[in-house]
């Protein structure tokens, strides 16, 4: 809050002295306790602060002329008649009323300065409860209304998680592991307002940890999807959803990383999630799952979906809370994901066609030297063998980003699409070569 300091009104006003020169001919009288006494023309007791007029003459005199203006010394000051003093007040009164003004408008211009001149004043002195544009109040008044808390009810339990509306006609974005639990049970969305109605799963995939659910309803707010590639680290975030089932929870913080791979939900490539992740310090905690990761235009950018913990801190359902590094999808794996789950009920999965040896432990991944489990260690006619790939090989970069392990490996590959043609770096023995390759759809 801002105090406003107010100069208190002043007003200069002309008097008398106490003293009034005596012109000749004039009485006065002097008042005592014992009544009135005529004192002639002798002037008033130095020091006397009152003047009387003198007695009323016994009967009235002839009428004579106004005596003269008194005689005054020759001072260089001159009297102002009453006509000249109500001038001199009003040209007072508006000097003050001018002074005024421009101290106002120059309050206002240091105000203006101090705020950059196109932001809202602090409330205090605005008297409203507007926030300026862009602020974090600001975008969650206008982001809680498409933001939803979802609740499942099924044979292998209960929980909570978070989604946001992506179409007007229903459609809702969430993680596959909120609503895995569903497949025999139920799904209430819960909007911001507490109206709750049941949902319908459309298409889910595990391996990008990405489902689209349905409600019945239409006209409903939505959120826009922004460019993850334009994300940088340090651009401040806001995450949005019901971590432990609190509803409409608003947190925010920064991009702490990009490109950061992540493994959840499992190990091995059958069961666990692959995300290219956004990186960030903003709280996330179980429930935020689902929920929407936007920038400071309040477009969505990524998908809360996992969170890093101290091992051994887990608490003993296997969960634990936030520790300032959490994991969103990117939006534009969001994008397309969402698009093919709403098409066709699931997603495609860009692969180059290789098995990978994880018992090796050196830089990059090797390509297995025999087959595993009836497959071939290099798929006959996929983009690896068209490349000229060969098994026991171990590549090194793909498409430019260093390849660290197995999970790092498909992390990578999974951020593609099919279709896309990458630069992929392989070794064998001390001999490196890079070749180009247009990634497929798995079977």
């Amino acid at each position: 809050m801002t105090d406003q300091q107010h100069s208190p009104g002043r007003r200069d006003e002309q008097c008398p002295g106490p003293y009034a020169p005596e012109s000749p001919g004039q009485s006065t009288t002097r008042v005592n306790l014992a009544g009135t006494v005529p004192i002639g023309s002798y002037p008033p007791p130095t020091g006397s602060p009152f003047l009387y007029p003198g007695p009323p003459p016994a009967q009235d005199p002839p009428a004579a002329s106004p005596p003269p203006e008194p005689s005054r010394p020759d001072n260089g000051l001159r009297s102002l008649s009453a006509g000249a003093i109500s001038a001199i007040a009003a040209a007072a009164f508006v000097i003050a009323m001018v002074a005024a003004l421009l101290g106002g408008l120059a309050g206002g211009f240091l105000v203006s300065r101090t705020y950059g001149g196109n932001e809202s004043l602090p409330a205090a002195l605005a008297g409203s409860a507007v926030r300026p544009e862009g602020s974090i109040a600001d975008i969650a008044s206008r982001v809680l209304p498409a933001v939803v808390t979802i609740r499942v009810v099924g044979p292998a339990g209960s929980g909570t998680g978070s989604g946001f509306v992506m179409r007007q006609d229903g459609y809702i974005l969430t993680n596959n592991h909120v609503v895995a639990a569903a497949a025999k049970g139920q799904i209430t969305v819960i909007f911001s307002d507490g109206q709750s109605i049941a949902a319908t799963v459309i298409g889910h995939d595990q391996s990008y940890d990405l489902a689209v659910i349905r409600v019945d309803r239409r006209n409903l707010p939505v959120l826009v999807l922004g460019a993850s590639t334009d994300v940088r680290v340090g651009d401040p975030v806001i995450a949005v959803g019901a971590p432990l089932g609190l509803d409409s929870t608003v947190t925010s913080g920064i991009v702490s990383a990009l490109n950061r791979p992540v493994t959840a939900g499992g190990t091995g490539a059958s069961s666990a999630s692959f995300i290219n992740a956004i990186q960030t310090d903003a709280a996330i905690n179980p429930g935020n799952s689902g929920g929407p990761l936007l920038d400071m235009a309040g477009r969505v950018i990524g998908v809360n979906s996992a969170i890093a913990r101290v091992a051994g801190s887990e608490s003993t359902d296997g969960q634990s809370g936030s520790i300032g590094v959490g994991f969103a999808i990117p939006s534009d794996q969001i994008r397309k994901t969402a698009e093919q789950l709403i098409a066709t009920g699931k997603a495609t999965h860009p692969v180059i066609g290789v098995l990978v040896d994880t018992t090796y432990t050196g830089q990059g991944v090797r390509i297995a030297s025999t087959a595993q489990n009836g497959s071939a260690p290099i798929t006959k006619g996929g983009p690896a063998d068209k490349a000229g790939l060969r098994p026991g090989e171990v590549i090194v970069t793909f498409d430019g980003r260093a390849v660290t392990g197995p999970d790092e490996f498909v992390v990578a590959v999974r951020a593609k699409s099919v279709g896309d043609t990458v630069e992929v770096t392989v070794r064998a023995g001390s001999t490196a070569r890079t070749v180009r390759m247009t990634l497929q759809a798995a079977n």
